[in-house]
């Protein structure tokens, strides 16, 4: 059975992946960032996921305002990344896992999230961003296959906070009820709190992102309380991007402990942060096969 290693938070914004492809890691204004990826790192190369499922916001690239499904998955063999006029670098193609996918699709399906399901999917900074954070291109190829999810959180009506959480939990058991052997880690991407337009434009909310990093460690279903009208008010037009963190935290079925996390303050008009989480459900359980296996 399909093990669920942990969940990863990240921010997914196009200026970092400026950065990157420009290749300022080192420079002194972007080395503290670049670096508190470094114990993200230590912990994939620990853990080492066969798959990754990203939970993303599509920005225009496969949805428009005139056809947004409100939850999209990709059941794709490949997904290609275009640049959608953010001056990003075009990376190359990530692997898909199809039969994983409609694994998952049908689960969902069943637990009654109704699933706009994607047999080809192009992906935006949203995911791109987040995946060269976590495997950069100069540790080699990206030595897992992928699984996007895409949340609307631009067209009205998005969905609730609890709504995310209940996908996340659906998503948790579609992948632990697929039959074979993975290591699978869960991503969610975006935020946190900020506003790109408007007369809020530049709004950030310093306090309520960490009572939201706080809180999706220990209590993540006191943000389920909250309303989309809520995060609009306490993040940000934008900040509602939190509710595909909500979708990761969901979808972990044990205990969790905090492995890493790091709150960076204002990149690009937006707060920034990075957050590692360890399923202990899935430590208890392969240490218990490994025991099994040594008296067999």
């Amino acid at each position: 059975m399909a093990t669920i290693v942990g969940g990863i938070a990240t921010s997914h914004i196009p200026t970092i992946g400026k950065a990157i492809g420009k290749g300022w890691c080192n420079e002194p204004e972007w080395k503290p960032f670049f670096d508190s990826y470094k114990p993200v790192h230590a912990w994939l190369e620990k853990v080492r996921p066969d798959v990754a499922v990203v939970v993303y916001n599509d920005h225009g690239l496969n949805f428009f305002l005139n056809n947004m499904p409100t939850f999209a998955v990709g059941a794709a063999a490949r997904y290609d990344n275009s640049d959608e006029g953010w001056g990003l670098n075009v990376v190359p193609p990530f692997a898909g896992y199809p039969e994983f996918s409609w694994g998952l699709i049908e689960s969902m399906v069943a637990d009654e999230f109704d699933i706009t399901s994607c047999q080809e999917m192009l992906v935006d900074h949203g995911f791109t961003v987040a995946m060269g954070l976590l495997w950069p291109k100069e540790k080699g190829p990206c030595p897992v296959r992928t699984v996007p999810i895409s949340v609307n959180t631009v067209q009205s009506p998005l969905p609730s906070p609890a709504r995310c959480y209940k996908l996340g939990r659906a998503l948790g058991k579609a992948i632990e009820a697929f039959d074979e052997d993975l290591r699978v880690v869960v991503v969610g991407t975006g935020g946190l709190s900020h506003q790109l337009d408007g007369t809020r434009a530049g709004f950030v909310n310093k306090d309520f992102d960490l009572l939201c990093m706080e809180k999706i460690v220990t209590d993540p279903e006191a943000l389920t309380d909250y309303s989309i009208p809520d995060l609009i008010r306490l993040t940000g037009a934008q900040g509602v991007e939190v509710i595909q963190w909500l979708v990761m935290r969901g979808a972990l079925t044990g205990q969790v402990s905090k492995v890493h996390s790091r709150y960076h303050g204002v990149i690009s008009n937006t707060s920034a942060a990075v957050m590692v989480l360890e399923n202990s459900c899935a430590d208890e359980r392969h240490a218990r096969e490994h025991v099994l296996q040594e008296h067999l």
